[in-house]
């Protein structure tokens, strides 16, 4: 089984201070790993991997005027053919957003997810924002925002676990569910 919070965390650890380039490095390797084609797993396929990438690494260092690839870069190839090697690489997605959900955490950055039956304006948007930030003390939120006009009206906003159900849909299915219970205390 695969333990994207332990392949997070072990990521985390190893590149310490160069996490967020690491991560930015390995976003971006991940996209040239996939496109190799056929079954690529296990050690010599990580072996031949490591070559591409470390030649490819090289070659960018020297365009760029270094000697040598950056640490950052280092990691990221070690890490990404670790993957392969380990037959984990399949997973690179939800590792990255693990990676990416700790790299926010760690820098106060909350995640913050708005559904509403119509577009919110920015003047609202940015509003939720201060406010959340005041409420979670939270350094910056990220907000993404979508349209989902089945709501009929409302919102709904999730923040890591938390979800607040403010959308007209959810009071009417509420209100159905009382009914179909009784009505509680017998008033409407």
């Amino acid at each position: 089984m695969f333990h994207a919070d332990r392949w997070a965390g072990a990521f985390m650890a190893v590149t310490g201070e160069n996490s967020d380039s690491a991560f930015l490095c390995l976003k971006a390797l991940s996209v040239s790993v996939r496109s190799l084609r056929g079954v690529f797993f296990g050690h010599s396929a990580s072996a031949k991997l490591e070559k591409i990438l470390r030649e490819s690494a090289g070659i960018y260092a020297a365009a760029s005027g270094e000697k040598e690839a950056s640490p950052a870069v280092e990691y990221a190839i070690r890490f990404a053919c670790l993957l392969v090697e380990k037959n984990c690489f399949r997973y690179i997605n939800v590792l990255l957003q693990r990676i990416e959900h700790k790299l926010d955490e760690n820098k106060g950055i909350l995640d913050l997810t708005v559904e509403s039956a119509s577009p919110l304006e920015s003047a609202y948007e940015e509003e939720l924002a201060q406010m959340i930030k005041g409420k979670t003390g939270a350094t910056n939120v990220k907000m993404k925002t979508s349209v989902k006009p089945e709501l009929l009206g409302g919102y709904i906003l999730r923040i890591g676990g938390f979800y607040v159900d403010a959308s007209l849909k959810g009071q009417l299915e509420n209100m159905k569910e009382m009914l179909m219970k009784g009505g509680g205390n017998g008033e409407l």
